[in-house]
């Protein structure tokens, strides 16, 4: 039997209506929205099932059908990497989760790494599987055949998204699926038909192609874990290289696999499960090992805090920026897994970090 999802919705800022779909029990691990999704029918859908399978099997895996998708409002009337963002904060305030780690899949990887930029005290763990830093357009000084790629993708979606036909579906799999089976052919001609109208795919594709994250990617406190497809041939294996090394501490892990999201079937799957779960696992073992090491820098940055002085007047003190003060204060977070300030405080006094 395919696990069930338990189906909810909220609302965003602007009013548009959000589906979140929840499998499994646990500490909850969060997927950030991304393209092509259907709550529905991702736990019954082949390209989809093992992994609502799997993450739910030891996790509350929460996810959601971004704006323009699935059981989500249809025609919303932003669809920006901004709106993104802002539904990821809606779905993740509207289940009351305080502190969680968070995947990323394809576009959904840059909004994770926004997000954990954003909320530095939320996001526990990082995972990011075939992600970028810049998209088609967001490239500066692109080569002119990169944007003629991306016209192509942009024509086919509106000419024929969803219709079924050969030479459409000839692009988009080969861009997602570098071996794929008829009946997973088949599926994804399904799934283009249930999860949004060829107007929205047109404008999913343009929103996407703008996604820029190169200068916030470094930024990103919390561990981190980086896949990446050797033969993707839709997000290339050097961009997925490029994300985790510019991300501090990030681990990357390269999959032999062809597909841009792996079947259940392939052994880069089963690696990429054992991957996961190792990294998961350590967040739960990491309170009971050794106490966290903190820099020199950082034991000033946390001692200030605790008597209680702001960024700016950190920074005043010991002569630094405040937004590099901020990003103390963020790995400091992250170091003592602590939601707050105040929370950090108590650790570090606890552990005997402000002596």
């Amino acid at each position: 039997m395919p696990p069930l999802p338990d189906i909810r919705f909220c609302t965003a800022p602007d009013g548009v209506k959000l589906a979140v779909g929840s499998y499994g029990s646990g500490p909850p691990l969060v997927r950030a929205g991304t393209w092509l999704t259907h709550v529905e029918h991702d736990a019954t859908s082949p390209l989809t099932r093992h992994w609502c399978e799997e993450l739910g099997r030891s996790h509350r895996y929460v996810t959601y059908d971004g704006r323009g998708c699935g059981l989500s409002d249809r025609v919303p009337s932003d669809v920006s990497p901004e709106a993104w963002l802002s539904d990821l904060e809606t779905v993740v305030d509207g289940l009351g989760l305080a502190r969680f780690p968070l995947l990323g899949m394809s576009m959904g990887a840059p909004i994770a790494v926004s997000y954990a930029v954003k909320h530095p005290d939320r996001v526990s763990r990082l995972i990011l599987f075939g992600g970028f830093l810049r998209a088609y357009f967001s490239t500066k000084n692109p080569d002119p055949r990169v944007l003629e790629e991306a016209d192509v993708l942009l024509k086919s979606a509106r000419l024929g998204w969803g219709t079924g036909s050969a030479a459409l579906r000839q692009v988009f799999v080969a861009k997602l699926m570098g071996e794929a089976t008829e009946a997973q052919r088949q599926a994804f001609d399904e799934r283009q038909r249930v999860t949004s109208s060829p107007e929205m795919a047109e404008r999913y594709l343009r929103a996407m192609f703008s996604l820029d994250v190169k200068d916030l990617a470094p930024r990103v406190a919390c561990p981190t874990l980086v896949f990446h497809s050797r033969g993707d041939q839709l997000i290339f294996f050097d961009q997925g290289r490029k994300l985790a090394a510019s991300i501090p501490g990030a681990r990357f892990v390269p999959l032999e696999s062809k597909n841009h999201l792996l079947f259940g079937e392939e052994p880069a799957w089963h690696a990429f499960v054992a991957e996961v779960r190792s990294f998961l696992a350590a967040e739960g073992t990491a309170s009971a090992s050794a106490p966290p090491a903190l820099t020199s820098r950082q034991r000033e940055v946390i001692r200030a805090v605790a008597r209680g002085l702001t960024d700016k007047e950190i920074a005043r003190e010991l002569s630094l920026s405040p937004r590099t003060v901020e990003m103390h204060v963020a790995r400091i977070l992250a170091a003592l897994e602590c939601a707050n300030r105040a929370q950090a405080v108590g650790k570090a006094k606890g552990l005997g970090l402000l002596d």
